[in-house]
């Protein structure tokens, strides 16, 4: 029996290890019907795997992992009809055409879209006779996901699917990613950019060490973590975290990428003291801003390192 109504997804206490890595240690979460949701982590926090096994293409160590109220342990072939999956990593025949890539692909399935609206879905209409080894990285990347979609699937996997992509083509894989939800389809997506994140997710998962730290919409996850506003400047030696911590109205403060980050509940109280402290060391604080605190404040907050880490 499938599931007609209630989560698409369900993962409850999923486990999932490799000799002593525990690359998923009890994750559990649910996703909705017509539901864009994401999963954020640094590498090796357990992303991939988790969505490999809820794919079937691992066996889970212990939970339970359902998809569309099926066990993906024991209807694998009928779950697969029903979704579309993007790797990670793009590994193609490299002699066959975009158009014989996707005319072969879609003799796997009982049901499948035209070669044609799959082409110009991914902007691959000039491409469509040249070779897969022929392609740039960001068209190989574009074809991957036209043969995620060519079963026309209820579900998708998109595994960091703008890797690669100019912001043109990021853009458009954004629209298409909405226009998928539009039609009522469920998306799963790993990314590595914040901005897409918060662009395309109505909820996300932040996961590290093979566990889920934070979920919820992304306003929640701010709200949950930060009252205040960041102000921002670039790092110097010369203005030591030991004092910046201590100015008037500041939280707590970081540094990452080159910038310094004073998370103020009064930020004009912050900039007056920053701009004294500053003054009496003989500094001059550049590219000093104030913004509101992001998801990607959220997720240095909870794994103290980037995304891209």
């Amino acid at each position: 029996m499938t599931q007609s109504d209630g989560p698409v997804i369900r993962v409850s206490d999923l486990k999932k290890y490799y000799g002593d890595v525990k690359a998923v240690d009890g994750v559990s979460f649910e996703v909705a019907r017509g539901e864009v949701f994401g999963m954020l982590g640094p590498n090796g926090a357990g992303k991939t795997t988790t969505i490999e096994v809820l794919e079937g293409l691992r066996e889970p160590d212990s939970g339970t992992v359902t998809v569309f109220g099926m066990d993906v342990t024991r209807h694998a072939p009928s779950i697969k009809q029903r979704i579309g999956v993007q790797l990670q990593t793009v590994s193609l025949y490299p002699r066959l055409t975009v158009t014989e890539l996707l005319d072969l692909f879609s003799s796997f399935y009982e049901h499948h879209l035209p070669t044609k609206q799959l082409i110009d879905a991914v902007d691959l209409g000039e491409r469509s006779r040249a070779r897969s080894m022929n392609l740039s990285g960001g068209q190989q990347q574009r074809l991957s996901i036209a043969l995620a979609l060519v079963n026309d699937p209820e579900l998708i996997f998109l595994d960091e699917p703008t890797t690669g992509l100019d912001p043109q083509a990021r853009r458009s894989l954004w629209d298409l990613v909405k226009g998928l939800q539009a039609k009522g389809k469920t998306v799963m997506l790993t990314t590595h950019y914040m901005e897409e994140a918060a662009e395309l997710c109505d909820r996300v998962a932040i996961l590290d060490h093979g566990h889920i730290l934070e979920m919820g919409t992304v306003p929640e996850l701010i709200g949950r973590r930060f009252k205040e506003r960041a102000v921002f400047f670039d790092t110097t030696d010369k203005l030591p975290m030991d004092q910046l911590s201590k100015l008037a109205g500041v939280t707590r403060a970081s540094q990452e990428d080159g910038q310094t980050l004073l998370y103020s509940r009064d930020v004009p109280g912050t900039i007056g003291s920053l701009l004294g402290l500053a003054d009496g060391l003989g500094v001059e604080p550049h590219n000093l801003g104030i913004r509101q605190a992001t998801l990607e404040d959220v997720f240095l907050d909870l794994t103290g390192r980037a995304l891209r880490d």
